[in-house]
């Protein structure tokens, strides 16, 4: 399974991809004001840093906005791809921004059925909002695991990215559940990499070594 950062964050971009466990980046309007910088620049910044997938996400509500954006987006770097809503303007969208060669990410997806309307449109990437769906008292993997039958079985190519990720448990029930990609906020990145078992057995095996030392 593919690992995208859910973050405008070239520092931590950075800091991760280096030790490569970035496979891409997913940003939105919210993410890119939290970065303080300008959308443009800091896509460019990052498309730089990354050599997958960035996505990138605009606010215009009817179809011909949203292809005007998706080809302004895309002109920035290669790896950029169109973000866009799962509206019947949003998948008009997906449809010509296809056309054009442009690959998309159709995002706030919560049902099986919206899955099937985005891939059957040409979506590159669908983004069921699993953290969302726990939230209310639903299942957000259960979600997963259908769009993922729904794939199989009729051989669509769109690939699954879970998204609205809340902890290390979602990134591993993405996995085990065949999810393409997680989309993972910093936070949650730096806790995949800590378990109190680890600490205790490193604190033990030194003190054992500077034990062993002694004698």
């Amino acid at each position: 399974m593919k690992i995208f950062l859910d973050t405008a964050d070239v520092e931590k971009i950075g800091k991760y991809a280096a030790m490569g466990l970035v496979d891409g980046i997913t940003t939105n309007p919210t993410i890119i004001l939290k970065s303080g910088r300008r959308q443009e620049e800091a896509i460019k910044e990052i498309c730089k840093l990354v050599d997958g997938p960035v996505s990138v996400e605009g606010v215009e509500e009817k179809e011909a906005g949203m292809v005007k954006d998706g080809v302004k987006f895309s002109s920035w770097a290669k790896n950029v791809v169109v973000k866009l809503p799962m509206t019947e303007e949003g998948l008009k969208a997906v449809r010509a921004l296809s056309k054009k060669g442009i690959r998309t990410n159709v995002t706030l997806v919560f049902s099986p059925t919206q899955a099937l309307l985005a891939a059957k449109a040409g979506a590159t990437y669908v983004s069921p909002f699993v953290g969302r769906l726990d939230d209310v008292a639903d299942d957000g993997m259960e979600l997963v695991r259908k769009i993922r039958e729904i794939f199989v079985n009729y051989g669509y190519k769109t690939q699954i990215i879970a998204a609205s990720v809340r902890s290390p448990l979602h990134v591993a029930q993405s996995a085990l559940c065949g999810c393409d990609i997680a989309t993972v906020p910093p936070d949650v990145m730096e806790k995949m990499f800590c378990h109190g078992f680890t600490d205790a057995g490193i604190r033990k095996f030194k003190e054992d070594y500077e034990a062993a030392g002694k004698r």
